[in-house]
């Protein structure tokens, strides 16, 4: 069993992840991976354009706890950005693509999913990295340079990056979690199989390992 996913344990308090709020982001796409992440003692903060409240996709009205221009690596254990109409019509969410950047520059995952995929390879982040998103030709519009490292798969991750199509939030937070080390093993593969496939089996492996 993974102690690492205990909350509470050892005497270092876990980095904040830090997932990215904007208007028309996909509330749906990153509740698994912050559920999660929270039972497993990661603080959840949200970071905005600004401090103004901004409105999910789904009518949901988020306060954010800061402003993007606040945010810092270092702070930071993980930087989540999920998908929203504004990445494909418009350049308004262009520095959190930027900031992307500076977070695996400076050896701090990052994972992307649905149209924040389209963000990052416009950045330059996907040309060097395996990768996967909706489907290849939602990136090949963007005329990134990556084209050859595309995956069909339901996520990926590579070079301290997950990145999953809108279809696989289950998937997402899967890598999400092997990366961090929250989960791993059968623990994993029975979260997953729960989750993703309604498996009242895989629902024995994690009762017994205490998840």
């Amino acid at each position: 069993m993974n102690t690492t996913a205990d909350a509470g344990t050892g005497s270092t308090p876990r980095k904040p992840v830090h997932l990215a709020v904007y208007d028309t982001f996909a509330d749906w796409e990153t509740g698994h991976t912050t559920a999660y992440l929270a039972r497993a003692g990661y603080p959840i903060r949200t970071v905005g354009p600004g401090r103004e409240p901004v409105t999910t996709i789904g009518g949901l009205r988020v306060q954010p706890d800061l402003a993007l221009d606040e945010l810092r690596p270092e702070d930071s254990s993980l930087l989540v950005l999920t998908g929203a109409d504004l990445w494909d019509t418009s350049e308004d969410l262009a520095p959190f693509a930027s900031t992307a950047r500076a977070f695996l520059d400076a050896g701090v995952p990052v994972a992307a999913i649905c149209g924040a995929t389209a963000g990052l390879a416009r950045e330059g982040l996907l040309d060097d990295r395996d990768h996967t998103s909706a489907v290849s030709f939602y990136l090949a519009a963007t005329g990134y340079r990556g084209g050859e490292r595309y995956t069909d798969a339901d996520a990926v991750t590579d070079g301290g990056l997950v990145t999953a199509g809108p279809t696989e939030p289950v998937a997402f937070a899967r890598e999400v979690f092997r990366l961090l080390g929250v989960y791993e093993g059968e623990v994993l593969d029975a979260w997953y199989r729960l989750f993703h496939d309604s498996d009242a089996e895989a629902y024995a492996v994690l009762e017994k390992a205490g998840r």
